[in-house]
């Protein structure tokens, strides 16, 4: 079964939501610069009436291991996804603090998968390169600059402009262990549309089913 991560939660009425459809982890956004993102203490009231069993995510760009820290202790968070150029020391470093560690790289052409290799992480999350914007562009990348990934040893995460429309293919090639969505099931930026979140649930479930393996179990 393939997992789904809903990614750009800024109010309870939405994470309740996606957790009742099946959503294996929520994103909140502690990026300032996104418009998606939520300050810690809304973020944590939110966190507090979730369900068991779902994973809150922290989303991170460049931020100060201290400050990542301080948010991890405050939120009880379950994993951080690092967005920005943390090296593989950065996150050797943050290991200490508990949470696990979804590492991000951004797809482009001349994207090199050995790279991978020097991060002793959770997680890999793969997203469309932008030289403007640090993640939620809304668009999709060539998936076939993956078609190497199934040799490694680590869960990975496809995100970058999925959509109930278009997520059948990717999930159909490269059986991830999780996809990610964000933009792809809004009305607004950071306010969900229930009925695509539904669909985009759905679609992935029926596709992946119980009975087909993913990369990592």
């Amino acid at each position: 079964m393939v997992r789904v991560k809903i990614c750009g939660i800024t109010n309870r009425e939405d994470a309740l939501k996606a957790a009742s459809l099946g959503a294996w982890a929520l994103g909140f956004n502690f990026y300032k610069k996104s418009p998606r993102f939520i300050a810690p203490a809304k973020a944590k009231k939110i966190m507090q009436d979730l369900p068991p069993f779902i994973t809150p995510v922290g989303i991170f760009v460049d931020q100060p291991l201290g400050a990542i820290r301080d948010i991890i202790e405050h939120c009880h968070l379950g994993a951080v996804q690092l967005h920005g150029v943390e090296d593989h020391h950065f996150c050797h470093r943050l290991r200490r603090y508990g949470a696990k560690i979804i590492k991000v790289f951004k797809v482009g052409e001349a994207f090199d998968l050995s790279q991978l290799k020097d991060y002793n992480v959770d997680a890999f999350l793969f997203d469309t390169l932008s030289a403007d914007a640090a993640g939620g562009t809304g668009k999709t990348f060539d998936w076939s600059l993956l078609k190497d990934i199934k040799g490694q040893h680590k869960p990975f995460i496809l995100s970058g402009g999925l959509t109930p429309q278009n997520v059948i293919d990717p999930v159909n090639a490269m059986k991830p262990y999780a996809v990610d969505v964000a933009s792809g099931v809004e009305s607004a930026p950071g306010k969900k549309d229930h009925r695509l979140l539904k669909e985009f649930i759905e679609i992935v479930s029926y596709v992946s089913g119980p009975n087909v393996k993913s990369h990592v179990e």
